[in-house]
């Protein structure tokens, strides 16, 4: 017999896989592009040494040449530590801020005797960074004049402070400047250390590089970071940041899990769903068919053959082969067909019609299983010699 393999050839399994795995592949490549571009949009937001369009490098280059210093930090703490009289401390995401950050910031605006600047504060930090402050509605026009008596605001002129938050405040010495609808964008604060204030900046659109030139952006950021010698820039990080009133300490691992590797993920499972339903096998009624041509059975055979050599079932090929020649010798020799496979009732009637009885009847009809195949092939020719011999005797 010759072995035919029936497992599937490199060329059939990518035939199958091909269009699943394109698919895959083409998903991977456009999740990963989006993650990428919507990284790029914050990286290095506000940073002094950012120089891509959301960074600040051009204001702390143009500071630098007036000879005030920039200082980055990542942590509360830090920023409290650094804060001191003859430095600018700005907040670059207020609102990311925890319990615990917001605290250590209040500390450096009540005790530091410097500036604070508190870049587009929203309502739920400013209870706690300015308690004499609140928001009152976006501000829609963005480009806005000054309408204060602030000379920084007075000698920069027309300005891109709106967009974003507008402020009201009942503190006595607030100075409110750029206002939109009746309400600042840009307000300044007193603290109680002498010398102190705190700036509440509307947007962030006049530190930006890409803005920095237009109106008098450059003018107003120059004035309200470059009053004092030093300036720091609070950057929070990652493990630094947490939603107003909660903790990083209290957060779990899915809500550390950026929001866009949560739609990447969603991508790939209706993805994954959809290459399912598609290479699923349909399911419904059974339906027969004709077959175009009569299968012969000396082909039927040989697949069976081919089968039983796969499967090393020689035993079971054996047990085949005998049982069938038993059945026809027993119709030859007039043996019921209930005794056919009874060696009691056979062997002799097989045995009366053999011309000198030659044969072992009984261990070629019965016998044991072949050792190896040349032993099955033989097995198979001397069974058919056996009902020959019995048909023409």
């Amino acid at each position: 017999m010759t072995g035919t393999s029936t497992a599937p050839t490199g060329a059939q399994l990518w035939t199958r896989t091909r269009g699943f795995l394109i698919a895959l592949a083409v998903l991977l490549a456009g999740s990963t592009a989006l993650a990428a571009l919507q990284s790029g949009n914050h990286h290095g937001h506000l940073d002094p040494r950012s120089a891509d369009p959301y960074g600040s490098r051009a204001l702390a280059e143009l500071l630098a040449q007036r000879g005030v210093t920039s200082q980055v930090v990542t942590t509360a703490r830090e920023a409290a530590d650094a804060a001191g009289p003859g430095t600018t401390l700005v907040v670059t995401a207020p609102d990311l801020l925890g319990d615990s950050q917001l605290r250590a910031v209040r500390s450096a605006i009540d005790l530091s005797g410097g500036r604070t600047v508190l870049v587009a504060p929203g309502g739920p930090t400013l209870p706690q960074l300015a308690p004499g402050a609140r928001t009152d509605g976006t501000a829609h026009h963005k480009r806005l004049d000054p309408g204060c008596a602030l000379p920084a605001a007075h000698a920069a002129g027309r300005a891109d402070t709106g967009g974003e938050h507008r402020y009201a405040t009942d503190t006595p010495g607030a100075t409110a400047c750029y206002p939109s609808d009746g309400d600042p964008t840009l307000l300044v604060l007193p603290t109680a250390t002498p010398g102190g204030d705190t700036v509440l900046l509307g947007s962030d659109t006049i530190l930006l590089n890409r803005t920095l030139a237009h109106e008098g952006n450059a003018s107003l950021a120059l004035q309200l970071l470059g009053s004092r010698p030093g300036v720091v820039w609070y950057l929070p990080s990652p493990a630094d940041t947490a939603p107003a009133g909660d903790d990083p300490e209290d957060r779990s691992l899915l809500e550390l899990v950026p929001a866009g590797w949560g739609w990447a993920l969603l991508q790939l499972l209706v993805a994954a769903t959809l290459a399912a339903l598609w290479r699923a096998r349909r399911l419904g009624p059974l339906v027969t068919e004709q077959l175009p041509v009569a299968v012969r059975a000396s082909e039927a055979a040989e697949g069976r053959a081919r089968l039983y050599r796969k499967a090393g079932a020689r035993d079971r090929a054996a047990t085949v082969l005998r049982a069938a020649t038993r059945e026809r010798l027993a119709a030859l020799v007039g043996v019921p067909p209930g005794r056919a496979h009874a060696p009691e009732a056979l062997v002799p009637g097989v045995c009366a019609r053999i011309p000198g009885g030659a044969h072992d009847v009984t261990t070629l009809l019965f016998g044991p299983t072949p050792a190896d195949d040349a032993a099955l092939v033989a097995l198979a020719d001397q069974l058919d010699a056996l009902e020959r011999e019995v048909r023409t005797s």
